[in-house]
């Protein structure tokens, strides 16, 4: 498994997000509170971030633990950003340990990351590799199950596809070939997107201001909702609103 959180809103530093809460992300790293699988996440991390007026995003990822990076915790500080994705891995058994193979993924100025596990990776996955083109398969960015999990989403946004359907059908897609666990967040900078299938998620709203989603919360303050099992989310700063995944999936 993993922990990711993305944010929209208001210009912060990832440090306040990821670093200075009691426990954020940094801490989930080693000692996450909400984990259902695993133990900690060291196998890697990654942070990604928009710049105003630039629809692709930026990416900082490295094969190491978050805390094993003296560069980090400075990067952090010093970016200033509206949108933001980070992620600390947990690697599935059989993946590849490269940097490559940690969140977030992009493409067409999308963020991704995968909380979960396909089960009996790599063998499990054959079916639903079938259904990727060659240029597909050959483009993953890493040899592991998010990557494949990515590509599968990414069909969807571009041939057009809402992003709450699209995650939607993507979890059914996956969930009917092979036993998995399928916490996905995607951002583009404008919304934030996610599911819940096999593991946990909140959000905090400032309305007006910002939101900010997370496999689990930075601190014990007020605020953070939990969202159901077997749903999608869709956030702005202005609106969250969660959906029963089957209920996404039939429309």
């Amino acid at each position: 498994m993993c922990r990711h959180l993305a944010y929209l809103g208001e210009p912060v530093s990832p440090a306040e997000l990821l670093v200075e809460p009691d426990y954020g992300l940094y801490h989930q790293s080693w000692s996450p509170r909400l984990q259902r699988y695993g133990t900690v996440n060291v196998d890697g991390f990654g942070l990604g971030w928009y710049v105003d007026g630039d629809p692709q995003p930026a990416r900082y990822r490295r094969a190491v633990p978050i805390w094993a990076d003296e560069n980090f915790t400075d990067l952090a500080r010093v970016i200033r950003t509206r949108a933001l994705l980070a992620a600390v891995r947990s690697a599935t058994a059989g993946t590849t340990a490269e940097q490559t193979a940690a969140a977030p993924y992009t493409g067409d100025g999308w963020l991704f990351s995968h909380n979960g596990a396909l089960t009996g990776w790599p063998a499990a996955a054959g079916e639903l590799a079938a259904l990727l083109a060659p240029a597909e398969l050959l483009g993953l960015e890493a040899r592991c199950d998010s990557a494949l999990v990515w590509a599968l989403l990414l069909r969807r946004l571009r041939a057009g596809q809402e992003v709450t359907g699209a995650l939607a059908a993507t979890v059914t897609e996956v969930a009917r070939c092979t036993d998995a666990r399928l916490n996905l967040l995607v951002t583009d900078g404008r919304v934030i997107a996610a599911t819940t299938w096999g593991d946990t998620l909140f959000h905090r709203l400032e309305l007006g201001r910002s939101v900010l989603v997370a496999s689990e919360p930075g601190d014990d303050g007020p605020g953070w909702t939990p969202v159901p099992d077997h749903s999608v989310l869709l956030a702005t700063p202005d609106a969250v609103t969660v959906r029963p995944l089957d209920l996404v999936t039939a429309a």
